[in-house]
């Protein structure tokens, strides 16, 4: 029996993107993460292309066993331009489907056939208004009051008055660790913070805290439609 498959690049992103397939109720299954590295904060251009070939191997030996119907590719954009990250995309599905067509945009499927198999394809890359990565969109879509993340405002203006910078991808994964840390987190939670309380603990808390993102947020109004590709 065929299934539809999901590559995605991390362990959170994995969590994230079962608990919207829950709330959609679609029927995909998500691979193995094309883990970069175990340092949370490394550099987007530190993505390794041969992990998301060896991820489009691993699906190819699965499809050659009649098993993946349709398959998506999500990773960040992070700040590079949606053409450079297609065109990421493109050159690992080439390495490994000889021959086959390009991806041209996001969200959108291209036919690949492989000994008689006739997959679709496609891409999504995960933004907020064209750049970020995953705590940017859940920065956007959280649901609960947020006192204290939202104070590191205030802390963000006093490190640039000493002209110092922190990039928007370490303040947004700062601004989220304090949400969950700190504004969501309950006192019996808090005795087990490591697991329960920290983005390390993040199939904790998308298991069993939902309720702190709000999955009916507009902006993921183009997820949802990429993901609707695969009812």
């Amino acid at each position: 029996m065929s299934s539809n498959t999901l590559i995605v690049e991390s362990k959170n992103d994995k969590y994230f993107f079962d608990a919207i397939i829950q709330h959609l109720n679609c029927n995909i299954e998500i691979a193995p993460p094309i883990l970069i590295s175990d340092e949370d904060y490394l550099e987007m251009n530190g993505l390794n292309p041969q992990k998301l070939v060896n991820a489009l191997e691993d699906l190819k030996t699965d499809i050659q066993k009649g098993k993946v119907d349709k398959t998506g590719v999500i990773i960040d954009i992070d700040n590079e331009s949606e053409d450079n990250r297609i065109g990421f995309v493109n050159d690992c599905v080439q390495r490994v489907f000889l021959n086959s067509p390009s991806l041209n945009k996001t969200n959108e499927f291209i036919s690949i056939d492989l000994d008689g198999f006739d997959i679709q394809l496609a891409c999504h890359l995960t933004n907020v208004n064209g750049q970020g990565e995953l705590e940017t969109v859940l920065k956007e879509i959280k649901s609960k009051p947020s006192p204290h993340a939202d104070c590191l405002d205030s802390w963000r203006d006093c490190i640039q008055s000493q002209n110092e910078v922190i990039k928007s991808k370490d303040f947004d994964k700062f601004w989220v660790d304090m949400y969950v840390r700190f504004d969501t987190c309950s006192n019996q939670e808090k005795k087990q913070a490591g697991r329960k309380c920290s983005m390390s603990g993040f199939d904790y808390i998308m298991a069993n805290k939902k309720d702190i993102w709000n999955f009916d947020h507009p902006i993921l109004s183009d997820l949802k439609h990429f993901l609707s590709l695969f009812r």
